[in-house]
């Protein structure tokens, strides 16, 4: 069988078959189409602008090995004049960062990009292997993540940088979408589906405070087998081992998950992550605000009401024939917003005597016209008569509850058990650290104080005697 040709140019023997497309096409012409593509995205969503210094975080992976080489190239062909660094963490994992970090020194100098190293002694005072070491290997996925974070925003700071782009790629977010719903936890879907997201400042400060960063991912819409072929095929120095730690993740799950699926249809990948965009556009925001997604439902809603209603008129039969039944509903709506706009909502209960043992078999019967009840004597000697009593003539008992004005509602506020509103939770600087936190102490520094707590104060020594 004779060779494929390449698509494209019409030439060259095709080499690679795209997952995206199932394209086959030649190494020239699939490293202009991958640079093209990581160009467009970065172009139609407006990721940098002119001159803007940005970090690349740089772990001496695949995927941020080809970023830094992407963002390189497409930098000096299209003179964006982005002053690039690459800033890497060291977390402290012997036999997986050490070697790692060697091979992004060689990526700097063959780049001629500047390189910061920031690490996790010396932000925290512990290292990764101290922390396995004190909490097992359960959860300790968990520790390095948000350490992590904090970590890449302090490193930014140091920089003196805004804006730091990460290696993610299609996969990384389909693996993030499926743990998300997997845990049943919709709210972060915009955040991980979003390829811009940042750490806003809670407080005017000073510059390069490291609670004001922006992050984003260039390759969000790259297979991870694509960016494989990039760094094969341009020859690229990477590191390629997995963390040690990283086997009792639950990510692994996903990922296990995301592969399968990929050997069966390969554009799941792209199908999972536009999923979750589109489903991240349905959960409200932490104000409760709806997003477009819930506009847009709620624009079919009222499309569809309104057809129903055309449907339903006057010459119709599925129109109302009765028009007290009109005026007693609109009448009903005319009260109940009265009642939603004073904060208070009416409610009344019908008495109901009590019946002896006697007579406990004897109920109450609705008959007759609707402005009448059915009451059951509670005389053993009238037991056989039933008198009809008018509703207005019975002693009804009313009482007001208060409920949430719309008001309330918008400010998200939330009630007490005691019915006092409980202000919504706003967006702080922790105490102690000053990074940003909904709480007075940001997880970091409470993961911390449980390492620092557990933490012997004295070292013990053992040596041998004088004889």
């Amino acid at each position: 069988m004779p060779p494929h040709i390449c698509e494209i140019c019409r030439t060259a023997r095709a080499q690679i078959l795209r997952p995206k497309n199932h394209a086959r096409i030649c190494a020239a012409c699939f490293i202009d189409i991958f640079e093209s593509e990581t160009a467009e995205t970065i172009t139609s969503t407006s990721l940098f602008q002119p001159g803007e210094r940005v970090a690349i975080g740089a772990s001496g992976g695949k995927d941020s090995t080809v970023l830094a080489s992407v963002l390189k190239t497409l930098n000096d062909r299209h003179g964006w004049g982005l002053d690039l660094v690459l800033l890497s963490i060291d977390e402290g994992i012997t036999g997986y960062r050490d070697h790692s970090l060697e091979a992004v020194k060689r990526n700097s100098a063959e780049l001629g990009l500047p390189l910061k190293i920031v690490s996790y002694e010396e932000l925290y005072g512990w290292s990764m292997d101290q922390v396995v070491a004190q909490v097992g290997k359960k959860g300790n996925c968990t520790y390095c993540g948000v350490f992590r974070r904090q970590a890449l925003d302090r490193g930014a700071a140091m920089l003196g940088v805004g804006h730091v782009v990460t290696g993610h790629n299609a996969d990384d977010v389909a693996e993030t979408v499926l743990m998300n719903l997997l845990r049943g936890d919709l709210p972060r879907l915009s955040r991980a589906t979003s390829i811009v997201t940042s750490t806003p400042s809670a407080a005017r400060g000073p510059e390069g405070s490291f609670t004001n960063v922006k992050r984003s991912k260039p390759l969000m819409y790259a297979y991870e087998k694509e960016i494989v072929l990039y760094a094969h095929h341009k020859k690229l120095d990477y590191f390629s081992t997995e963390c040690i730690y990283s086997p009792e993740a639950f990510r692994g799950s996903a990922r296990t998950l995301i592969k399968n699926l990929e050997r069966i249809r390969p554009e799941s990948i792209l199908d999972v992550v536009r999923s979750g965009i589109d489903m991240a556009k349905l959960v409200p925001d932490a104000a409760g605000n709806c997003k477009s997604g819930c506009a847009d439902k709620k624009r079919k809603q009222e499309a569809q009401a309104e057809q129903e209603e055309g449907e339903g008129g006057c010459g119709s039969g599925n129109g109302q024939d009765a028009g007290g039944e009109m005026a007693e509903m609109e009448r009903k709506l005319w009260q109940d917003e009265k009642a939603e706009e004073d904060g208070m909502e009416v409610e009344i209960k019908m008495p109901m005597k009590a019946v002896n043992g006697q007579n406990h078999d004897r109920d109450i019967a609705a008959s007759g016209p609707p402005t009448s009840a059915l009451i059951t004597p509670t005389s053993d000697q009238d037991h056989d008569r039933h008198t009809h009593l008018s509703i207005p003539d019975l002693e009804t008992k009313q009482t007001t509850v208060p409920i949430r004005t719309k008001a309330e509602k918008k400010q998200g506020r939330k009630m007490g058990k005691d019915g006092i509103a409980r202000p919504a939770q706003t967006l702080g600087q922790c105490e102690r650290c000053g990074y940003l936190s909904s709480q007075a102490v940001c997880k970091a520094c409470v993961l911390l104080e449980g390492l620092n707590k557990s933490r012997p104060r004295t070292g013990v020594e053992v040596g041998g005697g004088d004889g």
